[in-house]
Protein backbone atom coordinates (compact mmCIF):
# COMPACT_ATOMS: atom_id res chain seq x y z
CA UNK A 1 0.00 0.00 0.00
CA UNK A 2 1.38 3.58 -1.11
CA UNK A 3 2.27 5.94 1.96
CA UNK A 4 1.21 9.86 1.28
CA UNK A 5 3.32 11.78 3.93
CA UNK A 6 1.26 15.09 4.94
CA UNK A 7 2.79 18.06 6.99
CA UNK A 8 1.31 21.07 8.04
CA UNK A 9 2.21 22.88 5.00
CA UNK A 10 0.69 20.84 2.47
CA UNK A 11 -2.17 22.01 0.50
CA UNK A 12 -5.38 19.60 1.30
CA UNK A 13 -6.64 20.04 -2.86
CA UNK A 14 -3.67 18.85 -3.44
CA UNK A 15 -3.28 15.79 -1.10
CA UNK A 16 -6.70 15.54 -2.05
CA UNK A 17 -5.71 14.71 -6.01
CA UNK A 18 -3.20 12.35 -4.72
CA UNK A 19 -5.30 9.95 -2.51
CA UNK A 20 -7.72 9.96 -5.82
CA UNK A 21 -5.40 8.70 -8.18
CA UNK A 22 -3.72 6.02 -5.61
CA UNK A 23 -6.85 4.64 -5.04
CA UNK A 24 -7.47 4.87 -8.98
CA UNK A 25 -4.63 3.11 -9.52
CA UNK A 26 -3.59 0.39 -6.28
CA UNK A 27 -7.35 0.42 -4.54
CA UNK A 28 -6.31 2.19 -1.24
CA UNK A 29 -3.59 3.78 0.28
CA UNK A 30 -2.20 5.22 3.85
CA UNK A 31 -1.67 9.06 4.58
CA UNK A 32 0.73 9.21 7.66
CA UNK A 33 0.52 12.95 9.73
CA UNK A 34 2.42 13.87 12.88
CA UNK A 35 0.98 16.71 14.61
CA UNK A 36 -2.03 18.44 15.19
CA UNK A 37 -1.89 20.59 12.11
CA UNK A 38 -0.79 17.74 9.65
CA UNK A 39 -3.71 15.39 10.62
CA UNK A 40 -6.02 18.35 10.19
CA UNK A 41 -4.29 18.58 6.46
CA UNK A 42 -4.67 15.43 6.28
CA UNK A 43 -8.69 15.33 7.46
CA UNK A 44 -9.64 17.94 5.11
CA UNK A 45 -7.25 16.57 2.05
CA UNK A 46 -10.15 13.19 3.15
CA UNK A 47 -13.07 15.09 3.03
CA UNK A 48 -11.79 16.62 -0.92
CA UNK A 49 -11.08 13.27 -2.18
CA UNK A 50 -14.40 12.06 -1.02
CA UNK A 51 -16.27 14.65 -3.72
CA UNK A 52 -13.88 13.78 -6.27
CA UNK A 53 -14.74 9.90 -6.11
CA UNK A 54 -18.46 10.37 -5.39
CA UNK A 55 -19.20 11.22 -8.96
CA UNK A 56 -17.73 7.88 -10.31
CA UNK A 57 -19.78 6.49 -7.95
CA UNK A 58 -17.04 5.50 -5.14
CA UNK A 59 -17.57 6.19 -1.69
CA UNK A 60 -14.52 6.69 0.53
CA UNK A 61 -13.74 5.80 4.01
CA UNK A 62 -11.23 6.10 6.71
CA UNK A 63 -9.92 3.72 9.06
CA UNK A 64 -7.42 5.51 12.11
CA UNK A 65 -4.46 4.26 14.02
CA UNK A 66 -1.36 4.81 15.36
CA UNK A 67 1.87 4.07 13.79
CA UNK A 68 5.47 4.82 15.22
CA UNK A 69 7.27 6.70 12.77
CA UNK A 70 11.02 7.79 12.86
CA UNK A 71 11.90 11.59 11.98
CA UNK A 72 15.65 12.79 12.39
CA UNK A 73 16.77 9.73 14.40
CA UNK A 74 13.84 10.37 17.17
CA UNK A 75 10.67 7.58 17.03
CA UNK A 76 7.25 10.11 17.16
CA UNK A 77 3.48 9.23 17.33
CA UNK A 78 2.06 9.18 14.34
CA UNK A 79 -1.87 9.11 12.95
CA UNK A 80 -2.51 6.64 10.84
CA UNK A 81 -5.04 7.12 7.92
CA UNK A 82 -6.06 3.94 5.86
CA UNK A 83 -8.24 5.18 3.05
CA UNK A 84 -10.28 2.83 0.93
CA UNK A 85 -13.52 2.41 -1.14
CA UNK A 86 -16.20 1.03 0.90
Amino acid sequence: MDILKVSAKSVPNSVAGAIAGVIREKGAVEIQAVGAGAANQAIKAIAIARGYMAPAGVDLICVPAFANVEIDGVERTAIKLIVEPR
